[in-house]
C-alpha cells in the first residue's frame, strides 16, 4: 500500500484529452482528425470546392466569351471597338468578382461544418452531415457576413492607402515609392496579429450562436495570453500547404511533358504545346484543388481545436465536457449543448497535469505516515527462533508545510 492514491490520466473520450492542450497537441490533432470523420470532411469540402470551382470557371469563360466576340463584328479603332473592350472587360471582371465571393462565403460553410464536426469528435460523437447543418444552419448567414464585414474593411484599407500614396506620388514620387514599401512591411504584422486576434470568430459564431459584435469581442479575449501559441499554429499550417501548393508544379511539369511527347511523338510544336498546356494546366488545378480542401479542413480542424483550448484555460470548459460524457454515457438524453453552458465563467486556477502527487510536495500540517503496513509493531521471533526487536517507527517530519499549487504557465 501506498501513501499517496494512483494518478490516472485526465480522461480522453474523443480525439483529444479532456484538459488543456500543448501546443503540439493542437498541431498534430489538426492532421490527424480529418481520420474520425473523412466522409463529412473531405467528402464534403471536396464536392463544395469541386461544385464552386467549376461554376466560377464556367460561368466567367461563358461570360468572357458572349462579350469578346462582339468584338469580332467591330472594325478595330473605331470608338464602338474600345467602348465595346472596355465593357466586355468589366463585364467579365465583376463577373468574377462576384462569383469570387459567392466560392468565398461557401468556404465559410465548409469551415462552419468542420469546426462543428471536430466539437462532436472532442467528446468522442461521430454526427452526420445532416446533423451537422442543422447545427450550423441558423447561424450560416452570420458567417458568410462576417467574412463579407472582413472582405469591405480590407478592401476599404486598401483604398485609403492606395488613394493617400497616389496623391503624395503625384507631389514627391520617391516619398510615395518609401511610404509604399513602409506600408507593405507594416501590413504583414498588422494582418498576422488581425488574423490570430480575430481567428476564433467563426467557431464563436458556429459553437455558441453569438452575433457578429459578441463573437469578435468574445475571440479577441479568449486568444489573450495565448497569441504566440496560436500565431505559431497559423504560421506553421500556412506554411506547410503553401510550401506543398508550390512543389505541386514541379512533378506536374514533368509529368506534362511525357504525355505530350507521348501523344505527339512526331514533334509537331503547335499540337505539342497546346496539349502541354492543357494537360499542365488541368493536372495541377486538380491536385491543386485538393490540397486546398485539406488546407481548409486543417486549419478549420486548428481553430476548433484552439477555440476549446482557450476556453478551458479561461472557463473549465474541460469540466463542462467531462461532465457531459459522464452523463451521456450514463444514459442521459436530452442533454444541453456544453459548448452553451457557462459561457463567459472565469475559471480559478487548477492543479498541473502531472502525475500525483507533484514534485516537492510535501504533507500537510499534522500528517503522519500509517504504522502497521508491512512492519511488525511488536517483537517477533524470526525464521531461526531468535527473538527480534520491532523496528523503529519513523520520524514525523519537524515542521511540514503543503507546497501550495499553482496553475502551469498558459503561454503569452
Amino acid at each position: 500500500m501506498t501513501a499517496y492514491p494512483a494518478w490516472s490520466p485526465a480522461p480522453r473520450p474523443g480525439i483529444v484529452p479532456l484538459h488543456p492542450f500543448g501546443f503540439g497537441t493542437i498541431l498534430g490533432r489538426s492532421f490527424v482528425a480529418l481520420r474520425q470523420n473523412p466522409k463529412v470532411l473531405l467528402g464534403f469540402a471536396l464536392c463544395v470546392q469541386v461544385v464552386s470551382y467549376i461554376v466560377l470557371i464556367v460561368a466567367t469563360g461563358g461570360v468572357a466569351f458572349a462579350s469578346f466576340s462582339r468584338l469580332e463584328t467591330i472594325p478595330r479603332g473605331t470608338d464602338d471597338y474600345d467602348a465595346v473592350m472596355i465593357g466586355s472587360i468589366a463585364a467579365t471582371g465583376i463577373t468574377g468578382f462576384v462569383l469570387g465571393l459567392a466560392t468565398a462565403a461557401l468556404g465559410v460553410i465548409v469551415q462552419g461544418v468542420v469546426v462543428s464536426e471536430v466539437a462532436s469528435a472532442v467528446v468522442a460523437e461521430k454526427p452526420t452531415l445532416g446533423e451537422i447543418w442543422r447545427r450550423v444552419k441558423p447561424v450560416a448567414w452570420r458567417l458568410i457576413g462576417y467574412t463579407f464585414l472582413v472582405t469591405l474593411a480590407a478592401l476599404i484599407a486598401i483604398a485609403v492607402v492606395g488613394g493617400l500614396l497616389f496623391a503624395v506620388g503625384v507631389a514627391v514620387l520617391p516619398l510615395a515609392i518609401l511610404g509604399g514599401i513602409l506600408a507593405v512591411l507594416g501590413a504583414i504584422p498588422l494582418s498576422l496579429w488581425l488574423t490570430t486576434k480575430l481567428l476564433l470568430v467563426p467557431a464563436v459564431i458556429i459553437l455558441e450562436h453569438a452575433s457578429i459584435r459578441t463573437a469578435i469581442v468574445r475571440s479577441w479575449r479568449l486568444t489573450r495570453r495565448r497569441f504566440w501559441p496560436t500565431l505559431g499554429i497559423v504560421v506553421i499550417i500556412s506554411f506547410t500547404f503553401g510550401a506543398i501548393a508550390q512543389l505541386i508544379s514541379i512533378p506536374t511539369s514533368f509529368v506534362s511533358l511525357g504525355f505530350t511527347t507521348a501523344l505527339t511523338p512526331t514533334g509537331d510544336p503547335e499540337p505539342t504545346a497546346i496539349i502541354g498546356y492543357i494537360a499542365s494546366t488541368v493536372l495541377t488545378q486538380v491536385l491543386t484543388l485538393f490540397v486546398q480542401c485539406v488546407a481548409v479542413i486543417v486549419q478549420s480542424t486548428a481553430t476548433a481545436l484552439i477555440y476549446v483550448d482557450c476556453r478551458m484555460r479561461h472557463e473549465g470548459l474541460d469540466l463542462d465536457l467531462q461532465t457531459y460524457v459522464e452523463r451521456r454515457d450514463a444514459g442521459g438524453t436530452g442533454l444541453p449543448d456544453p459548448y452553451r453552458e457557462n459561457i463567459g465563467r472565469t475559471a480559478g486556477p487548477r492543479p498541473p497535469q502531472y502525475p500525483y502527487p507533484p514534485q516537492g510536495y510535501a504533507p500537510p500540517q499534522g500528517y503522519a505516515p500509517p504504522t502497521g503496513y508491512d512492519r511488525p509493531a511488536t517483537a517477533h521471533a524470526g525464521p531461526d527462533g531468535a527473538t527480534h526487536p520491532a523496528p523503529p517507527a519513523p520520524a514525523a517530519p519537524a515542521d511540514p508545510s503543503p507546497t501550495r499549487w499553482s496553475a502551469p504557465g498558459d503561454g503569452s
